[in-house]
């Protein structure tokens, strides 16, 4: 990056500066005021800006899907804020690939509003309702889908839900203006939008669907069967991995000339796969390397077990010990060897193959990504909500080496290790800061669990019968009392030693 601008003299990112841009930055090729809305898109973080809006840019860098803009909205205060930021950039983003060979730079141009933040979400029903769009898509994390934490299925009693079938003209939920959208539509006599998940969950879309039909429902039962009749929901994968932006990422921006309020960085991998199944059709996605494929569950299974899964498995240790980011930890040996351990010999026996990739290709290439020195990706940003992560990465392994009487002491180790780490203190003493929206319940778990280990293990509705196995319990039991008997690090040697 020797050849950067300084960052005193950075151009404010907008497009009237584009063309003011270092030349050796990507700028669109294509005329953004010729860009027309298709796709609404809730929750604008920076996966879905480094992904989802980076394919769609690269088709309109080709000319194509100009009708297929995406206008930004969500649900949460957090979301006007972000909402004033690309507004005020005219809603462009610095993409910043972070390649150990070179990082490079590009400002993508797909997304042309956002839709105001407000109480009821009039704005953004209306905006759902307009025939013009085609696709509404989500990126709200794996926990925002209102499932019951036991049953893993739609909650139709949680308060929110029940609000919003109750009031679907002010609803709190992006799901009750979904169905609100869809709703008017249906009365209006025009056809529905595909409702397109871009979360890390098993079966996004099948999930996805039990939300938003159960919702239309519970608000009204002729609604409810018109949606699960007219509106599609494809499942689809989504791989890249794509750290949290702080002043190291504005302050790289800057040093490529560009003054960007939310700037992106990324790996120099990206992956999707998605179902071909959209009812009022889509953009041409497979010319810009998108897999649409009716396999996707053996791509998300490949994924979800051994790089989510993976990830959850070496963040816990590593927040124990005070490492600061995945890179670092995949430097400490005894990390990198027991995830690649556990993934090789419990996770990927459980995996099948897919086009192109075997689970132990996918292993290396997981351990060559993880392992990237200029992804800054924090442990702490890995290892939040392991209460959702875990059960949708994790657990499903667990219970097919339990059924198949297969190899788990170190699935066992991973859980005892995230049992640790949610008592709260590192090996130094230091406090673990709160990093999850049950975390005092997991800290009282986990507070128990140092006398008893099965405290942890009775919490059903995450382990469910995974916790009552007892092969798995003696297991983890044994494991948890090594890590406070004699610390992570003989533990993890102990691991792989056999």
């Amino acid at each position: 990056m020797d050849e950067l601008t300084q960052k005193d003299t950075a151009l404010p990112l907008s497009d009237a500066s584009l063309t003011q841009l270092p030349t050796q930055i990507q700028t669109p090729r294509y005329d953004r005021q010729a860009v027309t809305p298709g796709i609404v898109h809730i929750g604008v973080g920076n996966f879905h800006r480094a992904h989802q809006a980076w394919y769609l840019h690269r088709l309109m860098q080709d000319g194509k899907a100009l009708d297929w803009g995406i206008i930004g909205a969500g649900v949460r205060a957090f979301d006007d804020q972000q909402r004033q930021k690309l507004a005020a950039q005219d809603f462009l983003t610095t993409l910043i690939e972070l390649d150990p060979a070179g990082t490079s730079a590009e400002v993508v141009g797909s997304m042309i509003g956002f839709i105001p933040v407000t109480d009821g979400h009039g704005p953004l029903i209306t905006q759902m309702s307009d025939p013009a769009i085609r696709i509404v898509s989500l990126t709200v994390t794996e926990g925002g889908y209102y499932l019951d934490p036991a049953t893993k299925r739609f909650d139709a009693n949680d308060d929110d839900i029940r609000h919003d079938a109750a009031n679907l003209t002010a609803p709190r939920t992006a799901f009750g203006a979904i169905v609100a959208a869809l709703r008017a539509r249906r009365d209006a006599g025009l056809g529905p939008f595909t409702v397109q998940s871009c979360d890390n969950l098993p079966g996004n879309g099948r999930v996805t669907r039990d939300v938003v039909v159960g919702l239309g429902h519970l608000a009204d039962a002729d609604l409810g069967a018109w949606i699960d009749e007219n509106v599609s929901f494809p499942n689809a994968m989504v791989d890249c991995i794509v750290p949290a932006t702080g002043q190291r990422e504005l302050g790289l921006a800057r040093q490529f000339g560009i003054a960007d309020a939310a700037p992106v960085t990324h790996e120099n991998f990206r992956q999707w796969v998605i179902e071909d199944a959209f009812c009022a059709g889509r953009p041409p996605w497979e010319e810009v390397r998108v897999t649409i494929s009716d396999k996707v569950h053996a791509y998300e299974a490949m994924k979800l077990r051994l790089l989510n899964g993976g990830h959850q498995v070496i963040a816990a240790p590593a927040e124990i010990l005070g490492l600061t980011t995945i890179a670092e930890t995949m430097e400490h040996d005894g990390i990198r060897a027991m995830f690649r351990k556990v993934a090789l010999e419990e996770i990927a026996p459980h995996v099948a193959e897919v086009p192109g990739m075997t689970p132990a290709a996918y292993v290396d290439l997981i351990d060559r990504r993880f392992s990237n020195p200029a992804i800054h990706d924090t442990v702490r940003r890995v290892a939040f909500d392991g209460s959702s992560r875990h059960s949708g990465a994790v657990f499903p392994v667990i219970r097919d080496a339990i059924a198949a009487g297969a190899p788990l002491d170190g699935l066992a180790l991973s859980q005892a290790l995230w049992c640790r780490m949610c008592q709260g203190t590192r090996e130094d003493g230091s406090q673990i800061a709160p990093n999850d929206p049950v975390w005092d319940d997991l800290t009282k778990a986990a507070t128990a669990a140092q006398n008893t280990p099965q405290a942890w293990l009775d919490q059903r509705h995450l382990y469910g019968d995974i916790g009552q196995d007892t092969r798995f319990a003696e297991s983890f039991g044994r494991w948890l009392n090594a890590l406070y008997d004699q610390g992570v690090e003989p533990t993890l040697a102990s691991y792989i030693q056999g």
